[in-house]
C-alpha cells in the first residue's frame, strides 16, 4: 500500500509540472519522515551525494558530451551523406538514410533526444521537400531515434546496470542484435510504405558518389570502431570508453575543421544542462532507495507477485504491462531509477537473468519515449518538424508497432540479447 501511495503522489506531482527529480524527491522526503521521524533529515545531502558519485555514472555526461560535440562539428552531415549516397537510388530511400543514420549516431551519442537534434534537423526538412509526410517524417525520425537507447553506448543501460548492480558492457553486446534488428525491421517498413504510397527514389546510385562521401565520413565511421572495440574488446571500461569518445569526437571535429572554440562551449554547455538533469534524477532516487530498502518494499512486492504466480513468461508479462505503463507518464532516465530497485527482488526470484531484463527495461521505456503524453522523443520530433502531435501519433503506430514485436521477441526469446554475452562473456 505504501509504494502505491508513493508512486501515485510522483505522478500526481509531474502532472502538476514539478520536474521529475523534485517530485521523487519530495515524495521519498515525505515517506521517510512518516517512516521514521525528522532525525532522518540530517542524513539527506550525504545519502543523495553518494548517490550521485557512483563511478560508473561518470560515463553518462561523457557520451552526451560526445554526442553534443558531434551535433555542433558536422560529423552528423557527413553519415547522412553517406548514407543517401548508398540508399538514395531505393525508392524511399531518405527514409532507410533517416534509420540507418540514426542507428549510426545511436553508437556514439547514447542519447535518442540527441539523436533527434542531430539528425532531424537536417533529415526531416529534406524529407518534407522531396514530397515525404509531415506526420510520417517525424513520426519515423522520432522511433528511430529510440533505436539510441538499444544500440551500445546507451545512457539508460548504463543508469540500470547501477542500479541492478550488473555489467554496463554486458548489456552493451547484448542491445546489438536488438538494435540491428529493430533497425532493419524500420527500413523494411519504410520500404513497403514507399511502394505503397509511391515516395520518391532521391538519386541515381553512382560508385564515384559513394567514395566520394565515403572519404569524407571515413574519420566519422572510425568513432564507434575505436570506441565500442575498446570497451569490448577489455581495453577500457565503459566509463574509460565514454572519455575516449569525447577525445575522438574532438579530434574528428578539429580535423573537419568545423570546430571552434565557440561550437566547443556550446556543446559543453548542452552536455553540461543535460547531464545535471540526470544527476539530479539519481540524488533523488538514493534517497528513495534508502525509504524502499528499509521499508522491504521490493521484498513485499516480490511476495506479491510469486503468491499470484509463479510461471516465469506470466512474471515476464506483468513487468511488460506494468513498465509500458510507467513508460506513458515518466521519462526513461527516472523510470529506470523508480522501477529498477522495486522489481529486482522479483526478477531474481523468477530466475530471470539481470542483463536480459535489462534490455527488456530498456525496450519498454525506448517505446515509452513515444507514446504521450510525456513521449520526451517524440515532443523533441514535432518541435522540430512543427508537426501537431496527435497528427504524428497516429503516423507513428506501424513503427510503434515494430519495437512492440522486438520487445517480443527479446522477452521470450532469450537467445536473441543473449547469445552474444554468453558467447563472449559466459
Amino acid at each position: 500500500m505504501a509504494i502505491l501511495v508513493l508512486f501515485i503522489g510522483v505522478l500526481l506531482l509531474v502532472l502538476l509540472s514539478v520536474p521529475i527529480a523534485v517530485a521523487l524527491g519530495i515524495a521519498a522526503i515525505i515517506a521517510m519522515v512518516a517512516a521514521q521521524g525528522t532525525g532522518s533529515l540530517p542524513n539527506l545531502p550525504l545519502v543523495m551525494y553518494n548517490g550521485a558519485t557512483n563511478f560508473p555514472l561518470i560515463a553518462i555526461p561523457l557520451f552526451i558530451l560526445a554526442g553534443a560535440i558531434m551535433n555542433t562539428s558536422g560529423i552528423s552531415r557527413r553519415l547522412i551523406a553517406l548514407a543517401s549516397a548508398l540508399l538514395g537510388f531505393v525508392r524511399g530511400g531518405l527514409a532507410m538514410v533517416n534509420v540507418g543514420s540514426a542507428m549510426f549516431f545511436a553508437e556514439i551519442s547514447g542519447s535518442a533526444v540527441a539523436d533527434v537534434a542531430a539528425l532531424g534537423s537536417v533529415l526531416m526538412p529534406a524529407m518534407k521537400k522531396k514530397g515525404y509526410p509531415g506526420p510520417f517524417t517525424a513520426a519515423l525520425t522520432s522511433s528511430a531515434a529510440s533505436l539510441a537507447i538499444i544500440i551500445p553506448p546507451s545512457i539508460p543501460m548504463i543508469l540500470y546496470a547501477v542500479m541492478a548492480g550488473t555489467s554496463v558492457v554486458q548489456l552493451f553486446v547484448a542491445g546489438i542484435v536488438p538494435g540491428v534488428l529493430g533497425g532493419f525491421s524500420m527500413m523494411g517498413l519504410c520500404y513497403w510504405m514507399a511502394v505503397r504510397y509511391n515516395y520518391p527514389v532521391e538519386e541515381v546510385f553512382k560508385l564515384s558518389r559513394v567514395r566520394q562521401t565515403f572519404k569524407e565520413a571515413a574519420l566519422a565511421l572510425l568513432l564507434p570502431l575505436v570506441i565500442l572495440g575498446g570497451i569490448f574488446g577489455g581495453l577500457v571500461t565503459a566509463t574509460e570508453g565514454a572519455g575516449l569518445a569525447v577525445v575522438a569526437a574532438i579530434f574528428v571535429a578539429i580535423w573537419y575543421r568545423e570546430m571552434n572554440w565557440h561550437l566547443l562551449w556550446e556543446a559543453v554547455v548542452d552536455g553540461a544542462v543535460q547531464t545535471a538533469v540526470v544527476m539530479l534524477l539519481v540524488a533523488s532516487s538514493a534517497l528513495l532507495g534508502v525509504y524502499l530498502t528499509e521499508a522491504q518494499v521490493p521484498q513485499k512486492l516480490a511476495l506479491m507477485i510469486t503468491e499470484f504466480t509463479s510461471e516465469r513468461w506470466a512474471i515476464l508479462m506483468l513487468l511488460n504491462v506494468f513498465l509500458l505503463f510507467i513508460g506513458l507518464f515518466l521519462h526513461s532516465a527516472a523510470a529506470i531509477i523508480l522501477v529498477v530497485p522495486i522489481v529486482m527482488p522479483v526478477v531474481i526470484n523468477a530466475g530471470i537473468d539481470p542483463v536480459h531484463f535489462g534490455l527488456i527495461v530498456t525496450l519498454n521505456l525506448a517505446i515509452g519515449q513515444q507514446t504521450p503524453p510525456v513521449a520526451s522523443v517524440l515532443m523533441t520530433a514535432c518541435s522540430i518538424a512543427k508537426e501537431n502531435v496527435w497528427d504524428v501519433s497516429r503516423a507513428n503506430i506501424p513503427f510503434i508497432a515494430v519495437l512492440l514485436a522486438i520487445l517480443m521477441l527479446v522477452t521470450y526469446v532469450e537467445a536473441v540479447p543473449m547469445w552474444l554475452v554468453n558467447v563472449f562473456y559466459r
